[in-house]
This record gives structure tokens, C-alpha cells and sequence, in this order.
């Protein structure tokens, strides 16, 4: 029997990599399968030789505190993997835990095949990173057309995929009735999948909706929230007194939640696509500490965090960045959009333009039969 392990090192990259696996398991039987993977792959029967969130810190700053822990984690997932010894190591995302990872397995266990999903931003930051990446990669999955080139160059085999949240996704009848009263009309809110995003988030997300209250009567602010965290932000919701708001996780519900919203609050990130794709107007925001903040605005070479406004080259979905990630703000800025339903319009025309190169409505086949051809 074929072995695949599957490693991530945080939520998105576990529900990338489900998608891809359970297009895999549909097609082929009879593979074993052993992951550093979270709920979305559990939903699958992937079982995880630790709980992702071991390994699930954010920031520079966090990662410098952390940096035994991780170097621990590191070689304990090394271990795992060589014991596992599969056919195929396949990687998604978050590459400063991933790709360490698998450069020590190449290194003991050349015969496996790596394939990494989700190609590191080397159009953002560090492009020399792609020359070491042709020594313990055999092939780069990448989200975007525009990134085969900086791979072409050093000769690394790569293959655009499209990507998987922009894939057409078959519908849910589901009633929502139970959670959303008829009259109300959506905002969607994503404070992120991390404890510190969160925890920054909500209190000034919390801010901002009192002052949307003030104005509308009409309006259900639904917090799109992982396993993990939706107690947490229940909790929080209930002891702040809301009546309009509830945090969700079943990702059936989230869902069908967006589709039916008129507007989306969302931490900057790959959800900024599925909140596209769902022909929903949104704003980006995002805070943290100044340290890495600082870090990041030296290290960078674009102008913008939303893959959207990266391709635009000027800001087709607006960014509420660090000191402008304040509740009036967003406030402000959702106000004006909900005032002017052409500036809605104008923005689900723009971001349509831009995300039609990014879909080919069949990335998790193309990822799977890649998987299936490597054995």
C-alpha cells in the first residue's frame, strides 16, 4: 500500500490540504495516510501525531521566544515522518515549519518525493530562497500564474493549480432560519485562526460593531471562527451583551452564511479570496506589535497584504492596516460602502477581473492526479 504524509502547520493550510486529499481519496483507495494536520483533515480519517496548535505561533517575536519549542517539533515531526517512511511528503503552506521540515527528511530519505503546496511569497519577501528550495523539493503546487516564473528560472519543477477556495463548490440547502432572524441583513467578520489573532480582533471589531448598532437596527454580525476558538468568542459576545451576533464554526453553515451577506469584515489572508468568490465587498485589517510590524515593512517589497490588491497594483478592496485597525475606521469605511451601493458594485467588478486568473476551477483534481503520477 502507497504511504502519503500530509503536513501543515496551521488551519489553512489543513483545509487546503483536505480539499486536495479528499479529491485524492475519492479517486484512489488505497493509500495510508499519517498527517500534522487539524480538523479538516481529521474530517477525513487523517490522523495527527500532535495537535496542530502546538506548532501554531505568530509573529517574529513569537517564533524568537519559541524557537526551542519549535527546533523540539521540528525534529520530533522529522522523526515521525522517517519512521512513517512514505511514499510522499506533501507539504502545504506555512514554509517556516514546513519546509524545515521537509529539508531534514531529504536529506536522511532522498527516495521520498516532496511536493509543497502553496509556493512561499518569494514575490513578497526573500526571493533568494528559491535556490535552496531545488535541493529537497521535487515539486512546487502554486496558487497564482504569476509565480511559475521565479521557479522556471532555478529549473524547479512547478505547476500552476489555481486555487482551491475559488473552485466551485456544490451548494448546501441549509437553513439558517435558526441563527438569523428573516429581517437582518449579514456582515460577516473574520477575526482570524489564531489565539493572538483574536484576541487583538475582537475587542476592536466588538468596538466597531456598537458603533454600526448605533446607526443600523437591521443588522446580524455573524464571527466566522474555527473549532477552536468559537467558544471563546461566543462567550466573549455573551458577556459584551450582544443580540445581534453569533460565532460559527461548522464550515456548512460559514458557508452559506457569507453567500447570503451584504458585506465582510476580514482579517487580511487566503479568506479574502473565498470572501471574493463569494461576491461579497469587503475591507482587509490587520494589527500587530509593532516589533514585527517593523520587521515585516523592512523586509517586504509590495505595497499591499491582499493578494487582490498585490495583482491590482492599487487597492481594489481596502486595507486597515496597524494604527488605522481601529473600530471608527472600519466603521467609517463600511458605513460609506453600505451608503453607496455602487462602491460595492465597483469593487465585485474589479476583484472579479483580477481572481478569474486565479481559478481553474479544478485544483484540487490537477493537485491530486500530481500526487497520484508521483508514485
Amino acid at each position: 500500500m502507497k504511504k502519503i504524509f500530509v503536513l501543515t502547520g496551521e488551519p489553512s493550510g489543513d483545509k487546503l490540504a483536505a480539499r486536495v486529499i479528499a479529491q485524492l481519496q475519492k479517486r484512489k483507495t488505497d493509500i495510508e495516510y499519517l498527517s500534522v494536520g487539524g480538523n479538516h483533515l481529521k474530517s477525513l480519517k487523517i490522523n495527527s501525531i500532535y495537535d496542530i496548535k502546538e506548532i501554531t505561533y505568530l509573529g517574529f517575536t513569537k517564533v524568537l521566544l519559541n524557537i526551542f519549542k519549535i527546533k523540539k517539533k521540528i525534529n520530533q515531526t522529522v522523526k515521525e515522518i522517517i519512521k512513517f517512511n512514505p511514499d510522499i511528503l506533501f507539504s502545504v503552506d506555512s514554509p517556516d515549519f514546513t519546509l524545515r521540515v521537509v529539508k531534514k527528511v531529504k536529506k536522511i530519505k532522498p527516495n521520498i518525493k516532496t511536493i509543497h503546496f502553496v509556493a512561499p511569497q518569494v514575490w513578497v519577501w526573500r526571493e533568494s530562497r528559491v535556490k535552496k528550495l531545488k535541493f529537497f523539493l521535487d515539486h512546487i503546487l502554486l496558487l497564482f500564474p504569476f509565480e511559475k516564473k521565479y521557479f522556471d528560472k532555478e529549473k524547479i519543477v512547478s505547476t500552476f493549480i489555481g486555487h482551491p477556495l475559488l473552485d466551485d463548490q456544490k451548494k448546501n440547502n441549509i437553513d439558517i432560519g435558526k441563527i438569523i432572524k428573516a429581517d437582518r441583513k449579514v456582515i460577516s467578520i473574520y477575526p482570524g485562526s489564531r489565539f493572538s489573532e483574536v484576541n487583538v480582533l475582537i475587542p476592536i471589531l466588538f468596538d466597531f460593531i456598537k458603533l454600526m448598532n448605533e446607526k443600523y437596527e437591521d443588522l446580524f454580525f455573524a464571527f466566522h471562527s474555527t473549532k477552536e476558538h468559537v467558544q471563546q468568542i461566543q462567550n466573549l459576545i455573551i458577556k459584551e451583551g450582544f443580540k445581534n451576533c453569533e460565532a460559527i464554526s461548522d464550515e456548512k453553515i460559514k458557508s452559506h452564511i457569507l453567500n447570503s451577506s451584504i458585506f465582510a469584515v476580514a482579517k487580511s489572508g487566503t479568506v479574502s479570496l473565498e470572501i471574493c468568490h463569494a461576491q461579497v465587498p469587503s475591507v482587509i485589517i490587520y494589527k500587530m506589535n509593532m516589533i514585527n510590524f517593523f520587521i515585516i515593512k523592512m523586509l517586504v517589497k509590495v505595497s499591499y497584504a491582499n493578494i487582490v490588491n498585490i495583482a491590482a497594483q492599487h487597492e481594489v478592496i481596502p486595507e486597515l492596516i496597524q494604527k488605522n485597525c481601529n473600530a471608527k475606521n472600519i466603521f467609517n469605511k463600511v458605513d460609506q460602502f453600505l451608503s453607496n451601493p455602487d462602491m460595492s458594485k465597483n469593487q465585485i467588478d474589479k476583484f472579479n477581473k483580477i481572481i478569474k486568473n486565479f481559478r481553474t476551477n479544478k485544483s484540487s483534481e490537477i493537485a491530486s492526479s500530481i500526487l497520484i503520477d508521483s508514485f
